[in-house]
Order: C-alpha cells, then sequence, then structure tokens
C-alpha cells in the first residue's frame, strides 16, 4: 500500500523521499515519479519534515523508526513522524515516547480501504496522538485519504483499528460457517448470497468478498496473512486491557489453520476453504438474484 499512497503525493506536487524494504520498488518510483531515493530510513528522515511509514509489523515498524540507520537518528526536531502501520498500540506508544525525547513528534494512523483505497487516494485514517500535530500535517493526509477519524491520545488510533478488524474478522468467520452450512444442505450459493444482501445480514463485506467467493476469486486485497497478524494484536491489547474475546480467539485459530494449508497469501475470504475442505463442499456459482418478487 505504500507505493501508491507515495505516488499520490508526489503526482499532488509534493517532494517526497522514498525508502523501502524492497530497493528496488522506491528506485522505481523515484525514477517515474522524480521522487528522491533513499538507501535508508534515517536518509529519508534527514530530507523530510513530514514522514510517513507503513509496514507489516510491529518489529518491522520499530527497526524502521528506532533502529540502526532509522528514523530517530536523522530526524530534526520538530519532524512529524505518521506511522500508518497496524501494529501494537502499547510498541507505538514506547516508540511514540523515544522519539519525543529527541523533540520529534509521532502520530499512530493506522488506514483501511486495502489496495483500491491506497491507489485511489480514498483510505480511512484512524488517528491517535495530538490533534494539533495531525491538523498540522492534514493536508499530506487529504492527499491518500478522504476519511479521518481522531480517535485521542497516542495509540487510540491503533485500538480503534485494532476493533474495526476484530468484527471484520468474525463477520468474516461467520459468513464461512452460514456459507458452508447452506452449500453442505443443498441451497445453492448464489441464492444464498442475495438472501443475505437483502436482509438484516447484509454488510459491506458480504457484498464485497461474496461474489469473490462464488468466482473463487481470491487474489489478496488483504491477505490472510496480515489479518492472522492483526488477529494476534487484537488477542495481545484484550489481554493487557482484561476483555475477553473468546469468538476471535477462535477466529485466529481458523485463520491459523487457513495459513497452514497454504493460504496465507490469499485473500482473507480465502478462509472459507478451511470448512470447505472439512465437510467436502464448495461455495461457488452463480451470482443472479432469484427472489420471486411481486
Amino acid at each position: 500500500m505504500g507505493y501508491p499512497m507515495a505516488r499520490n503525493l508526489l503526482r499532488a506536487g509534493h517532494k517526497v523521499a522514498l525508502w523501502s524494504n524492497t530497493t528496488e520498488k522506491a528506485r522505481e518510483l523515484a525514477a517515474a515519479e522524480k521522487g528522491r531515493f533513499c538507501a535508508t530510513p534515517r536518509e529519508v528522515a534527514e530530507n523530510a519534515d513530514c514522514i510517513f511509514l507503513i509496514v507489516g509489523d510491529t518489529a518491522m515498524s520499530r527497526q524502521a523508526i528506532l533502529g540502526k540507520d532509522g528514523i530517530l537518528e536523522g530526524a530534526r526536531r520538530g519532524t512529524v513522524v505518521a506511522d500508518a502501520s497496524t501494529i501494537s498500540p502499547s510498541e507505538s506508544r514506547r516508540v511514540g515516547q523515544a522519539l519525543a525525547a529527541k523533540g520529534v513528534e509521532f502520530l499512530d494512523a493506522p488506514c483501511t480501504g486495502s489496495k483500491a483505497g491506497a491507489e485511489g487516494g480514498t483510505l480511512t485514517f484512524m488517528i491517535g496522538g495530538d490533534h494539533e500535530v495531525f491538523e498540522r500535517v492534514r493536508p499530506f493526509f487529504e492527499v491518500m485519504g478522504k476519511r479521518f477519524y481522531f480517535c485521542g491520545g497516542p495509540g487510540m488510533g491503533l485500538h480503534a483499528k485494532l476493533s474495526q478488524n476484530l468484527i471484520l474478522s468474525n463477520l468474516l468467520q461467520g459468513f464461512n460457517e452460514g456459507m458452508v452450512l447452506a452449500a453442505k444442505a443443498g441451497v445453492d450459493a448464489g441464492l444464498m448470497l442475495d438472501i443475505l444482501n437483502n436482509s438484516a445480514a447484509r454488510s459491506g463485506l458480504v457484498t464485497g468478498k461474496g461474489p469473490l467467493v462464488l468466482r473463487r476469486e481470491f487474489s489478496p486485497a488483504f491477505s490472510v496473512k496480515w489479518m492472522h497478524k492483526d488477529i494476534g494484536l487484537m488477542l495481545e491489547s484484550a489481554n493487557e486491557l482484561k476483555v475477553p474475546v473468546p469468538l476471535t480467539a477462535l477466529t485466529g485459530q481458523m485463520f491459523q489453520a487457513a495459513i497452514a494449508m497454504g493460504h496465507g497469501e490469499e485473500d482473507i475470504c480465502s478462509t472459507i476453504k478451511v470448512l470447505e475442505d472439512i465437510v467436502g463442499v464448495q461455495v461457488k456459482g452463480g451470482e443472479t438474484p432469484k427472489a420471486d418478487v411481486g
């Protein structure tokens, strides 16, 4: 997601210094859009007043910010760092404290909208930190997204993002179970999907992912392995806050099963294959509404 986000900033006329764990991606974007290629996060910090990063997990975020040749080594006092990664809220707060000791501002700013939102500049951001700092750099956010929710102090954007993904992952598990049960009973999958889309069970997830399942299209918009990582963060936060989340624990196990079966790089809707394999059915078929309206 970082590639199209940075590209949107460049195309909006901003001067952008670029670094990526995949060096060739940064070189390619710098050449294509006249950005500045940087060999390290430190070099980015030396050439930027506001730094956005989006990486895979907590360890990668900490390394990019606080590690050797990281952002902290190059950032000047007054620089703003906005981390759009979905990572541990507790660890994010610790990173923010380390930056603050050098006079560097920090926002946790996880986003949602998947690859399409990143490409179209329509992401939704959930922000934690100092509200004044967010307003100062909001024009940059507005190039990459359309909805911005300021959620409170440090770590609160991450708590909001994880809560959203908790609900999303559990809805997906419910969808998987219902569709597989219907298929095993002999209900046409297209008919079942139409019923869901015209009932109280309707949701953005069902509308968006249901047709992909029926067409057996599992190319990743949001992969199983990354949602499984987020579920781990949900469980970690729930443990810290002493909140029982039994459904989420079970959903995490089903995602783990999907990874064990080789579906980790596929889209989250591929998790339906776990139940399909167990009971010996496949949810596929037509999507034409078959309701008898009259």
